[in-house]
């Protein structure tokens, strides 16, 4: 790990219960990163902290912590019964369920039930799991909201408030959802706040001084917008070169475990049939690749299983995927924000990593705002004839034609009933046969 993430406080001598340092030690932690050991000593002493760290630097585990620290010496009272304790809102499925993995490895030896909610998949499950009673509630909003106007929880006995990427929230619209909650919780007074963003807005602070008990503002990001460890690249390509030169990329540069983003699903798609074609394991991730899909998608390349992510900004925030050595913005972002998140996907948490972007006549007029954002000019590298790689066509991908009504699509129908044939109407065409 890089030791200029890492700081000098060790988490043993922290205010920890025991049953936490077991965790710890578990996850191989021994010193905490900056935002740790700024927000947990403050944490421990039951202060509200409105925290600022750059994506990968632990930030989850400052508020994992913090928040299971309060509840071990604020035991369950009879009167709450099987209610959440701790309510942590994080605005995407997959970080929610990043959130709920990592809180599993740190309270293993706690005895705090946690448990996870979000869209998309295990409606009845989840609901199983809620009316079975939980510590720790871990969701996205509008799962949670859903469940809690069924009255299958109550947020009555909440005494830790987490919300993880505040900023995020107010973009994807979730901020009504997220003061729906907050109102709904006991004042501010009688919880442990905690509130944390890569980026602390106006806005964010706003909603942090109507929803918090006077918070303590930490500012643990560097100086400089994106990491130190990340090794960021472009090369200036037209539209018609940028999968040979990916290509080429990816074999001269060796990349182990990769994701590759695009602008549009259409574009991740093609990216993706290229990549099958020529050699390459690769999956797509959007927003409307099926939830359950999306999950067993991520596990096979957290496994190694999968060399290649495809993937839209659906993935650029929120992933911590270890070992992730590199990371390509086939489209350049037209957000320069956008772009400090798709690259914090690899160097995580004290690693390095590379960052190649392909600047295309379509969207090179975002690298100038984006080289403003980040306060640097990314170095330019020529693109040379052994990165022009003549790549395979992608494979025609074949459409299923529905079955005709009322028998199996293997029956020749009529033939088979003496040699008449239906005079009835074709059956129409799928919306997915016109492409």
């Amino acid at each position: 790990m890089d030791q200029q993430v890492l700081s000098d406080v060790d988490f043993e001598t922290l205010a920890l219960e025991p049953q936490l340092l077991s965790g710890v030690r578990d996850a191989g932690f021994t010193r905490c990163t900056s935002i740790q050991a700024k927000t947990l000593p403050l944490v421990l002493q039951g202060q509200d902290v409105e925290g600022q760290a750059q994506t990968g630097t632990g930030k989850s585990a400052a508020f994992l912590l913090g928040a299971m620290n309060w509840l071990l010496r604020h035991p369950r009272g009879d009167k709450q019964g099987t209610d959440p304790r701790a309510l942590i809102v994080a605005p995407t499925r997959e970080l929610a369920v990043q959130i709920h993995k990592d809180a599993c490895v740190l309270g293993v030896h706690t005895g705090l039930r946690s448990g996870v909610v979000f869209g998309g998949t295990g409606y009845e499950q989840q609901r199983e799991m809620l009316t079975q009673g939980l510590d720790i509630l871990i969701g996205t909003p509008g799962r949670l909201i859903d469940y809690f106007k069924q009255h299958v929880f109550s947020l009555k006995h909440i005494s830790v408030m987490v919300i993880d990427e505040a900023d995020r929230m107010f973009d994807l619209g979730f901020i009504k959802d997220i003061r729906y909650l907050l109102r709904r919780m006991p004042p501010p007074e009688r919880r442990l706040n905690l509130l944390f963003s890569a980026t602390l807005s106006y806005r964010v602070t706003e909603l942090a001084y109507e929803h918090m008990n006077s918070p303590t503002v930490v500012d643990a990001s560097a100086d400089n917008v994106t990491v130190d460890g990340v090794v960021q690249s472009v090369y200036h390509v037209s539209k018609e070169e940028k999968v040979s030169v990916l290509l080429g990329l990816l074999k001269q540069m060796g990349a182990l475990r990769t994701i590759v983003f695009s602008n549009t699903k259409r574009a991740a798609e093609m990216v993706e049939a290229y990549l099958e074609s020529n050699g390459y394991d690769a999956g797509i991730l959007s927003g409307d690749v099926p939830q359950k899909k999306r999950l067993a998608l991520l596990e096979r390349f957290m496994k190694g299983e999968l060399a290649i992510l495809v993937a839209t900004d659906v993935a650029a925030r929120g992933l911590h995927i270890p070992g992730v050595s590199h990371v390509f913005n086939f489209d350049l972002p037209q957000d320069p924000e956008d772009y400090v998140h798709r690259i914090g996907r690899t160097a995580r948490v004290g690693t390095t990593g590379d960052a190649v972007s392909l600047a295309c006549e379509e969207f090179v007029y975002s690298l100038p705002d984006i080289q403003e954002y980040i306060g640097a000019a990314i170095p330019v590298h020529p693109v040379t004839e052994e990165l022009l790689v003549e790549p395979l066509p992608p494979a025609k991908r074949e459409r299923r034609r529905p079955p005709r009504r009322g028998g199996n699509s293997k029956r020749t129908g009529d033939k088979q009933r003496g040699g008449r044939q239906r005079s009835g109407r074709r059956p129409k065409r799928s919306s997915g046969e016109n492409a």
